[in-house]
């Protein structure tokens, strides 16, 4: 479990939480349940900004439950929830996640938090980034003067986001082009590789400013409402997938919707950072978010 640096408020009502208990459950750690074991399968900007290591203590405590986390791109995640093979699911491809709604793959689809994507590079800002007035300007740019450009290339949220930005800038993701690299790795390991050559790269906020002091890369590019970034928790429908662990995904669920853990969401990483990693949300709607960037 890594450390995470939070201010004293918010270890402070991190130990109030866990003191009082969600719902109201009692202090000490809750028993075991019969089948205690939930696999979370999530994006790697959840588990690489140190949030669930954060959280998922305080449910672990208060309820028995041990959460088994997979962390991957959330075209992975997806498939895992669609071929049953984990409880729930936190991802942040709305469109994408959409398609197993409807398809009845899973239920209790809430928002959970949003953030926003950033585009970062090299200081000095080959392409001229910085001028760029919309986010489709920013990669026309770094197009432009061929400036290394390094993708998550791995069907992830933020690769989904990076291929509409391409679609809408260029008419075709530039693949094959000499400047446009895949890394196939998550947000961590991406922003590492682009670090090290120098080069741009689209990422969450979150995944960034925990990394920022080990990165040479700066914000080069960032407010565009089209990079509003937004996460949602869904579990696996039983009825379709009988194996899935049902009583556990709907403690799941019902913790990260939470007020208490809503209010830890809103406090972490303000006192590290600067800023909050992410924006609790599940008192709003996904057209609120679009509307009011």
């Amino acid at each position: 479990m890594r450390t995470v640096t939070l201010s004293r408020l918010a270890w402070a009502v991190a130990a109030l939480f866990l003191a009082l208990g969600l719902g109201g459950c009692g202090s000490a750690a809750a028993e075991a349940p019969a089948q205690p074991d939930i696999l979370l399968a999530t994006t790697t900007s959840t588990y690489d900004s140190g949030l669930l290591d954060f959280l998922l203590p305080i449910f672990e405590q208060e309820t028995g439950y041990t959460v088994k986390v997979v962390a991957v791109g959330t075209g992975k995640a997806l498939r895992m929830g669609q071929e049953g093979n984990a409880d729930v699911l936190l991802t942040h491809a709305p469109q994408a996640e959409r398609a197993l709604v409807e398809a009845g793959d899973v239920v209790d689809y809430r928002l959970v938090m949003y953030n926003d994507f950033v585009i970062v590079g090299p200081a000095e800002d080959p392409a001229g980034v910085r001028a760029a007035g919309r986010a489709t300007d920013a990669l026309q740019r770094i197009a432009q003067a061929e400036a290394l450009f390094v993708s998550r290339g791995d069907d992830s949220g933020t690769h989904k986001k990076e291929r509409a930005l391409w679609q809408a800038a260029r008419g075709a993701v530039p693949q094959g082009e000499p400047w446009y690299l895949e890394s196939g790795e998550g947000m961590g390991a991406t922003l590492r590789i682009a670090s090290e050559r120098g080069a741009y790269t689209l990422t969450d906020r979150g995944t960034y400013l925990a990394l920022r002091d080990t990165l040479n890369l700066d914000i080069v590019f960032e407010g565009d409402p089209a990079l509003r970034n937004i996460y949602h928790i869904m579990r696996v429908n039983p009825e379709k997938w009988p194996q899935v662990n049902a009583e556990g995904g709907k403690a799941l669920v019902a913790f990260f919707v939470a007020p208490e853990t809503q209010d830890l969401i809103a406090a972490y990483g303000a006192d590290k950072y600067g800023q909050p990693l992410f924006f609790p949300a599940a008192d709003k709607t996904e057209a609120e978010l679009l509307q009011n960037p």
